[in-house]
């Protein structure tokens, strides 16, 4: 249960478990299987298993699985919720993903006489699995599995062969896991483009989609790659291909924090992700020069002169990664002159892009396993494109599926509406600019050094924002019967004003929709009348061009009567007329204002939840890792 609450994150419609039973006997290990399933938030399914404990209802056991659910065919549900359970009840099974071959695969089973309790699509493959359980004619593999003796190490590799037979029938994406009370000391699983970790314990073993979720009982974690079986007891872990040959497992240190997964006295894990912003920015900025001064990268396996020979960048990212990756545009193409696209990951492939072996693709995603960035990367790959990742998940699908990766070092991100991960993630893309601006020649080392210390000052910028936070809460606490907010940002403050329109609209489920502050007159101005909040992002006095043009704006629509609302350096009193409200922050370099302009807008969509009396952490409809197309 508390690995399931680290990862509520995932989805939260419903929640359940299954755990099998253990009876000593003559005849060898005889199980049970008890399952518990309730619909909402974690704490109802802890409730409930507290009354079915008071009851003597849970048993000693020696495996359990569980699953949060974030809905895709169904309504959240008891009956819809995970785990599933053959019609015998004696197996069970939890699924992250969609079986797109679902509608095909029941009407076979319902045609050969068994019955769905549930909408959903797990269902499906839960009676196909316990179908090839009990197939005898089923081909089988043997071989140790710590723990499992006699009868019940047949029944292992039997669930074992059928997983394997099963996922053979699959189309789709999944992660699998299952369990038989005629093995209590097994759990067998698969996966295909979804994420499924190992953790290694001392007489303990675990399985998560996210490390995360065991971290405070093991480091050890273990790769699981595509189209891979695991069987997994107490005591071994064995990692087999689809035609059931054992693989050697690759491990990899989980290095999350164990009290980073904490609210550590919070009230929201979004308010204290907000505040371990100077950390995980310095932290993703820290330690990325070599021997002789230059920057480097975690992982390169793609030669320098394919760098240098690179025509363009296209950045594939969804959501908030996709923000950073509009901001990454602005200093990647001024410092290495190379033209970049960013492009909506789930459009990119449906487009027919031009892709070539001189295409450089940057994968943004903080979970490292959005489904829709890795079929993009998957597509640029095919057209020869060499892929940079950049993900806060180590050992993550497109981490092990890119040329190259850099990490942003932001610490586990637990509320769905990101904060630490977006300015890492615009960190991490400055260091990845550097970085090619180095290798391609358009930077000398002093330079990027001198950007370096630039880059270096921000934490605590970020810091000072942080501490001077009371107007931004102050004025967010007074707009609860606001139903629309617009949000104006020119350059680099464009990103800016479309992420802090996303955060309104993501926690406080009200319109927000951010433009281009010169976007203005050519529509939107339209949408001005008296009393609408209009939230504008204002360039630094030292780029006067783009400063004035903004000022301008704000007095647009504060003549037609908006409340104004603006985001300006410290000691811009050019701006103090013509705004309502003003949120400082300090002047620092044009290309690293996002990362402190974007520090207000999540402190005040944050506080505006808080005062609507909305859940913070975990906004309804969404999930932290979408990871279905």
């Amino acid at each position: 249960m508390d690995g399931l609450s680290r990862l509520e994150y995932r989805g939260y419609d419903s929640a359940g478990i299954a755990i099998t039973g253990v009876e000593d006997s003559d005849g060898g290990p005889a199980g049970s299987l008890t399952v518990v399933k309730a619909v909402g938030k974690l704490t109802n399914l802890r409730a409930a298993l507290a009354e079915l404990e008071a009851a003597g209802g849970v048993p000693d056991s020696r495996s359990a699985i569980g699953h949060t659910r974030w809905a895709t065919h169904g309504h959240p549900t008891v009956e819809n919720a995970h785990p599933h359970v053959s019609m015998d009840g004696r197996l069970a099974l939890v699924h992250n993903g969609i079986i797109e071959n679902a509608d095909a695969l029941r009407t076979q089973l319902r045609a050969e006489g068994y019955e769905f309790t549930s909408e959903t699509d797990t269902e499906v493959v839960v009676h196909l699995l316990d179908r090839a359980f009990h197939d005898p004619d089923l081909i089988s593999w043997e071989g140790p599995l710590d723990g499992l003796e006699g009868g019940e190490l047949a029944r292992g590799w039997a669930l074992v062969a059928a997983m394997i037979t099963v996922v053979a029938r699959l189309e789709g994406t999944f992660t699998l896991l299952a369990l038989s009370q005629e093995v209590p000391g097994l759990i067998v699983a698969a996966r295909r483009s979804s994420p499924l970790v190992v953790g290694r314990g001392e007489g303990e073993n675990f399985l998560g989609s996210d490390a995360m979720a065991f971290a405070a009982h093991t480091t050890d974690a273990i790769e699981v790659g595509q189209d891979q079986i695991v069987a997994v007891t107490a005591d071994s872990v064995t990692i087999m291909d689809r035609e059931g040959s054992v693989l050697e497992p690759h491990h990899f240190n989980v290095d999350f924090a164990r009290d980073r997964a904490t609210k550590d006295g919070w009230p929201t894990f979004m308010e204290k992700e907000i505040h371990e912003q100077p950390r995980a920015i310095a932290d993703t900025i820290a330690d990325r020069l070599d021997s002789e001064g230059r920057l480097a990268l975690d992982e390169v396996r793609i030669p320098e002169s394919l760098l240098r020979g690179a025509d363009k960048m296209i950045i594939v990212a969804c959501g908030t990664a996709a923000y950073a990756g509009l901001v990454a545009r602005y200093a990647i193409e001024h410092w290495c002159r190379i033209p970049v696209e960013v492009e909506l990951a789930h459009e990119f492939r449906y487009r027919d892009p031009v892709v070539t072996e001189k295409t450089l693709v940057v994968a943004i995603s903080q979970s490292g396993e959005t489904m829709d960035t890795i079929m993009a990367i998957r597509h640029a790959r095919e057209q020869g494109a060499k892929v940079i990742a950049i993900v806060n998940t180590p050992g993550s699908t497109i981490s092990r599926e890119s040329d190259a990766v850099l990490l942003t070092h932001a610490g586990p991100e637990i509320a769905v509406a990101s904060t630490k991960a977006f300015t890492a993630q615009i960190a991490a893309t400055y260091i990845l600019g550097l970085y090619l601006a180095q290798v391609r020649g358009n930077k000398y080392v002093d330079e990027v050094q001198d950007y370096l210390e630039k880059l270096e000052k921000i934490p605590e910028k970020v810091q000072w924002v942080l501490d001077r936070a009371e107007t931004v809460r102050q004025t967010a606490r007074t707009m609860t019967d606001v139903d629309s907010v617009i949000y104006l940002g020119r350059h680099v403050g464009y990103p800016v004003a479309l992420e802090g329109a996303l955060k309104l609209k993501e926690l406080c489920y009200i319109h927000a929709e951010g433009f281009a502050a010169g976007e203005l007159k050519h529509g939107p101005i339209a949408l001005i009348d008296e009393g609408q909040p209009v939230i504008v992002v204002v360039p630094t006095p030292r780029r006067p061009e783009l400063h004035n043009k903004v000022v301008s704006n704000i007095q647009e629509v504060r003549a037609r009567g908006a409340r104004t609302i603006v985001v300006a350096e410290e000691g811009d009193t050019s701006v103090d007329e013509f705004a309502d409200v003003v949120f400082r922050v300090p002047a620092t370099p044009t290309l690293y204002m996002p990362l402190l302009s974007v520090i207000p807008l999540q402190l005040f969509a944050c506080e505006l939840a808080a005062a609507k009396g909305n859940d913070v952490d975990q906004p309804r409809n969404l999930a932290k890792s979408v990871t279905v197309e």
